[in-house]
């Protein structure tokens, strides 16, 4: 795996409770508030969206840069993000 972000190693240590969205690496502040003006406020939105498409890389990458105008990197990073954290704790 490459290099993760400190963002990405801070989302991915502990349980997402309530977290903002913009707390997902990928989702910076800019991106953010297009996120919350669809009412993915949480990132907990954001995980159940990407538990839905069967947490499958593409259509999820495809979902977020269509959804929310992510360039192909944030949605990667996203992708990522939740993936490993799926991985630890589901």
């Amino acid at each position: 795996m490459s290099s993760t972000s400190q963002k990405h190693r801070n989302f991915v240590a502990e349980p997402m409770g309530d977290k903002l969205v913009t707390e997902l690496a990928g989702i910076g502040k800019s991106l953010g508030i297009i996120t919350k003006n669809l009412n993915f406020l949480q990132a907990y939105v954001v995980l159940g969206q990407y538990l839905v498409l069967k947490k499958n890389e593409e259509l999820f990458i495809d979902w977020l840069k269509d959804a929310a105008g992510a360039n192909k990197k944030q949605s990667a990073d996203c992708h990522a993000c939740l993936k490993q954290w799926c991985d630890a704790f589901l």
